[in-house]
């Protein structure tokens, strides 16, 4: 996937047991959609925190915050309520959506590559931040990317 493409569409669970369809999410504005490999591990941990800290400045540009990884719904939810992250974090178990995005690994224990995508209200994507070491650089480049243009 790449700057200009459409991001595929497609219907998740939420961590708290709700649907997510990216098409309907982007009525209510552009998304930072994130995927990392594991919940509850040190890097993926800081890179949601991350997310959430920035909170307030991606309120305020009405951007929307959005985490998945291959964890399931349980998982995923300790997740969220263990570091106290204030978006929805989407369960991926079988990688089908990380596929699409062109994401998952050939290794499972590895799972997907640290990706985010910036997706603007058009379903287009904005721009790619991949980065497996650098946590804050995602939030902080899409923020940027989709506030600017």
């Amino acid at each position: 996937m790449h700057s200009g493409d459409l991001a595929p569409d497609f219907t998740l669970t939420t961590d708290d047991g709700a649907s997510f369809a990216l098409s309907s999410a982007l009525e209510r504005g552009p998304i930072a959609l994130f995927f990392y490999p594991a919940a509850m591990t040190k890097g993926c941990t800081k890179e949601s925190c991350h997310f959430r800290d920035m909170g307030t400045a991606y309120q305020a540009a009405g951007v929307q915050r959005i985490g998945i990884s291959m964890d399931d719904v349980a998982k995923q939810a300790q997740f969220a309520e263990v570091n106290r992250l204030d978006y929805p974090l989407l369960s991926d178990p079988r990688g089908e959506v990380a596929a699409l995005y062109g994401v998952k690994r050939a290794l499972d224990f590895l799972r997907v590559r640290r990706t985010t995508f910036a997706i603007g209200t058009d379903q287009r994507i904005v721009a790619v931040i991949s980065s497996e070491f650098s946590m804050e650089v995602h939030a902080e480049r899409a923020l940027e990317v989709l506030t600017t243009r």
